[in-house]
């Protein structure tokens, strides 16, 4: 039997550049969420086949409590293992609501799972890809939060509890975020520009694609692009669906299709 590795551990740090990618991230699927799941499977048939590289920049999945239950995702990992079928690169990042996508995910999928962060060439420039919820500094109760879910023993410590365990500190680690989001305000949820500075500057990176704060939008910060990826929700029930996607343009400029 294979020795399991954490999901911290599995990704890639490396990646051949990108040629025509379509970038996505926090479409939060789950089976109660079907009009997005809908919308995916959609967006997956009429215009995924017109890129070369599907990159997701995590939270692919409202949750995801390990991959020895992707029977679950069953209906996901088929359309993306098709895309990968007819030649498409698939990149997977994990988000915090799925951070314990791992290998076997991946593989099932025809995917390339990616390190947290990862720099790669693209329209001429080099840009960090990375969910980014490591840049909200100055939410220092997640970033505690953030380090325990990440941490290799932790994970390897979780993934070895029954399934109806693992699903009960789901629900209690969401009731505590949505409580404790409350009382923060959007500033301290934010990423800290600074330190997204400082993590493109590490990487040599001209351009910085994330998402994590739900805030799609192009920002200047000095000689570095920081672009963010829209989420997608379309089951609120509140008249504000939303989906979207970054593209590249001729090659030579980033654009925010919403």
């Amino acid at each position: 039997m294979a020795e399991m590795i954490a999901p911290a551990l599995a990704g890639t740090k490396e990646i051949a550049p990108l040629e025509n990618p379509v970038f996505i991230s926090d479409l939060h699927l789950a089976p109660e969420h079907d009009k997005t799941l809908m919308q995916f499977f959609r967006f997956m048939k009429t215009q995924v086949p017109y890129y070369s590289e599907l990159v997701i920049l995590g939270d692919l999945f409202d949750f995801w409590l390990g991959d020895d239950t992707i029977s679950s995702a069953e209906s996901v990992v088929k359309a993306l293992a098709y895309a990968s079928s007819i030649g498409k690169r698939v990149l997977i990042a994990q988000g915090n609501r799925d951070v314990m996508l791992g290998r076997d995910f991946a593989a099932a999928c025809g995917a390339t799972l990616l390190a947290p962060e990862v720099a790669v060439k693209c329209i001429g420039k080099t840009i960090l890809l990375s969910h980014g919820d490591e840049w909200c500094t100055k939410d220092e109760e997640y970033q505690k939060f953030r380090a325990m879910t990440r941490d290799p023993q932790w994970q390897l410590s979780a993934l070895s509890l029954p399934v109806e365990k693992r699903i009960e500190l789901a629900r209690q680690a969401r009731a505590q975020s949505e409580t404790t989001k409350g009382s923060k305000s959007a500033a301290i949820m934010d990423v800290v520009d600074v330190d997204v500075y400082k993590a493109a500057k590490a990487h040599n990176a001209d351009i910085v694609i994330h998402g994590h704060t739900h805030k799609p939008a192009s920002h200047e910060l000095a000689d570095i692009e920081r672009w963010v990826i829209p989420d997608w929700d379309l089951d609120s029930g509140e008249g504000k669906d939303h989906w979207g996607y970054i593209r590249t343009v001729n090659g030579q400029r980033l654009q925010i299709i919403m």
